[in-house]
């Protein structure tokens, strides 16, 4: 049955234009590969997979100057005030010498935790296998792979062992796999996160960036592609003041160098995405083949969580 339907498609389209892509011919054809396979491979597998964690965004703060204390964190800032007797004797428990601790200035960030970011790009071989790329990417920032075609052929081929229904109900790659690959190659750690809105979304994976000096991974197109999110620009550190802005994001995106009919051109590796093209490219989760009651309408992302020294 699956030869057959691949004859049928080659007919129809021609190997002259599958090979040039002429009119998107090999798009189309890579796509019936795809469902030829998943028709092969059976039903999706009712079977758990790593929970969505729905984050909530935080009440903004209201003056510039108010800075983002996480309980726990010794990184924060100290938000006790150190206070002096006014008749200079000393109380219990209180340092006459001690001063309030100084806020910490608002300054704007720039920051990418990769320095050459061709060196770590891999291209979807495939139209459907930018979630394998994706991975690959991500693995090979953290130096546990390398971004040859054989690395993604074989990432892609253990899609079975981590795809359920829950997370992807048309089989294959979701969020859920995407963080079970990534532990399977030695990425522990990564979970999927939603987010009420894209400015809480891509501050939370500049916060995880920041803390765990790991690419986050953004479900673009409402859920059907993959952007490596490597870096970004803020108008104050996120991870210090609870308002800052995230201007945009330093992006791998596996599906260049082609062009997309519906998205347009892709960039080169590490470019620079602005406010206006994360709003373009970056919208809330939208699956044409059904509901996901724990994404539906918000903004994903597989986000580290466990700091890598590299």
């Amino acid at each position: 049955m699956g030869a057959v339907i691949i004859g049928l498609v080659v007919a129809v389209v021609g190997v002259g234009a599958i090979a040039t892509d002429t009119l998107g011919a090999g798009d189309l054809y890579g796509r019936a590969l795809a469902k030829v396979d998943r028709f092969l491979a059976g039903p999706v597998p009712d079977r758990s997979a790593p929970a969505t964690v729905r984050i909530t965004d935080p009440p903004e703060f209201g003056a510039d100057d108010e800075v983002l204390v996480e309980p726990g964190d010794s990184a924060a800032p100290d938000a006790t005030a150190h206070l002096a007797p006014s008749d200079g004797v000393s109380s219990p428990g209180v340092d006459p010498a001690a001063t309030p601790t100084p806020k910490p200035e608002r300054l704007p960030i720039d920051v990418d935790i990769v320095k050459n970011p061709n060196k770590v790009f891999a291209h979807e071989i495939e139209v459907t296998w930018c979630s394998s790329a994706g991975v690959q990417m991500t693995l090979a920032v953290l130096g546990l792979v390398d971004t040859s075609h054989e690395q993604q052929v074989e990432i892609q081929s253990r899609v079975r062992r981590w795809e359920s229904y829950r997370d992807s109900h048309n089989g294959n790659w979701g969020p859920s796999a995407m963080s079970l690959a990534l532990d399977a190659y030695g990425a522990s750690g990564y979970e999927v996160h939603a987010y009420d809105s894209r400015q809480g979304a891509m501050r939370g994976a500049a916060r995880a960036i920041q803390k765990t000096n790991s690419p986050a991974i953004l479900l673009t197109w409402r859920g059907a592609h993959t952007w490596i999110m490597t870096g970004f620009r803020a108008d104050a550190d996120p991870s210090v003041f609870g308002n800052a802005k995230i201007e945009g994001a330093y992006i791998l995106d596996p599906w260049y160098p082609d062009i997309s009919s519906i998205w347009g051109p892709s960039d080169p590796p590490g470019t620079f995405q602005d406010a206006s093209e994360l709003i373009r490219n970056y919208l809330p989760w939208k699956r044409p083949e059904g509901r996901y009651a724990d994404r539906d309408g918000l903004f994903v992302a597989v986000i580290p969580t466990i700091r890598v020294d590299r």
